[in-house]
């Protein structure tokens, strides 16, 4: 059987490898580091198909160094074991490591010294946020290096090269350019994707022309990167969210049909009702109520026609007021509680003891409720509404809690009982 395509056109050296010009280029990191036969211990992180264990595997032979690969997820303590042992007796080794954000803590620690004194010089892969995802032990002991997404001029060069290459296509096949674009487009910058279709439509291909027809079969759904990792789905979260935010209607609903391509249900319909009360809010409440209604018609009506309420809902977010005050006032009482735990008024608790009848709390006097203080003494002026968006609801509101402040608040229910 033959080697897949992406494997037998991987590169051998660095002037073979397409994109990352910032690393592989005339001045480029990873150039430099060849030209001065140096390595680090390196943790290349980026989209999916864009070349990281490649690039691992370009360097270690470029500097002719031994080297071992290792993935995280399927590797055992065994294999590094051995890994290990082989740098003892030969000398320095080079491990290529997959995954290397799934290294659990055994493995880390085992790995942790072999490091530390060069015996092993690593380098990782990693689709996932290097600087939230990987051990603060193993980052302090290599150099982040980040791969960036590749351009559809990237993925077109590959392609041509694959068509053409001896180990390749060997020139057996051409491709019509609608075809070739279709490619491109659905792929996503992810080169082994483009060339996994690439291979799969050769196959079917008649007297060795690759149609648009016979390239529609194998993408019927593009490639989404932001779901490649976890790092991916919350961006694409954020992105949806920030979007809205930012009252862009097209955006929103641009990032709302990747979330719906990729069946995430469930997160739209958390992140819609989070939106609707942290950016909507106060400007616009029965919004935030009309928000739990779409999220039972779409959990009734289901995928593909739930995009339908989703997309109505998501135009009405955007376009709506916009008010942070209320979600930014429970953000900030959230964070003072991680800090502070103050003693709250014993008139509040629910059985108050050592304060005399007139002195508690009392159910029957409505009248003073307003006026009784709430807060512990150390916060008692704490005000965390000292101004209110533009719109109508939140003027009213203002207008409330501007008259309620002019009348003030007591701790001396006794004094305030007995003047009423």
């Amino acid at each position: 059987m033959k080697e897949p395509l992406a494997f037998r056109l991987r590169p051998r050296r660095l002037q073979d490898i397409i994109g990352q010009q910032h690393l592989v280029g005339k001045d480029g990191l990873i150039t430099r580091l060849v030209e001065n036969e140096q390595i680090f211990s390196l943790i290349f992180f980026g989209p999916p198909g864009v070349g990281k264990t490649t690039l691992a595997r370009v360097i270690a032979e470029e500097l002719h160094r031994p080297y071992r690969s290792f993935n995280a997820v399927t590797g055992s303590k065994k294999d590094l074991d051995a890994v290990f042992f082989e740098a003892k007796m030969s000398g320095p080794l080079v491990l290529i490591c997959d995954e290397v954000h799934r290294l659990n803590k055994d493995k880390q620690d085992l790995l942790l010294p072999h490091l530390e004194d060069g015996s092993v010089i690593l380098l990782g892969a990693t689709t996932a946020n290097p600087y939230h995802a990987i051990n603060p032990a193993i980052r302090s002991r290599a150099h982040m290096i980040e791969l960036k997404a590749l351009t559809p001029a990237d993925i077109r060069d590959a392609l041509q090269r694959a068509l053409a290459a001896p180990e390749g296509l060997n020139g057996e096949y051409t491709i019509e350019e609608s075809a070739l674009q279709r490619i491109i487009d659905t792929v996503n910058g992810d080169i082994r994707y483009a060339l996994n279709i690439l291979e799969i439509s050769a196959v079917y291909a008649k007297d060795g022309l690759i149609s648009e027809e016979i390239v529609k079969e194998y993408t019927r759904v593009s490639n989404s990167r932001s779901f490649g990792s976890e790092d991916g789905y919350y961006d694409l979260l954020s992105a949806f969210q920030k979007s809205i935010r930012g009252s862009d209607p097209n955006a929103a609903l641009y990032y709302l049909g990747q979330l719906a391509q990729a069946g995430e249900e469930e997160a739209i319909l958390r992140r819609l009702q989070v939106i609707a009360y942290e950016e909507v809010g106060l400007a616009n409440p029965a919004l935030c109520a009309r928000t739990a209604s779409v999220c039972s018609t779409v959990r009734e009506v289901g995928f593909p026609e739930a995009i339908i309420p989703l997309g109505v809902h998501v135009i009405d977010l955007c376009l709506s007021a916009k008010s942070r005050t209320a979600s930014a006032a429970a953000e900030h009482v959230r964070e003072l509680a991680k800090t502070h735990a103050y003693e709250m008024p014993r008139y509040l608790r629910l059985t108050p003891v050592g304060l005399a009848p007139e002195e508690q709390y009392s159910y029957e006097r409505t009248d003073c409720f307003h006026r009784i203080q709430y807060l512990p003494d150390e916060i008692r002026d704490l005000d965390l509404f000292p101004s209110f968006a533009g719109n109508r609801y939140e003027q009213q509101l203002q207008q409330v809690y501007k008259e309620l402040k002019k009348i003030g608040r007591t701790s001396d229910l006794k004094k305030l009982y007995g003047g009423n």
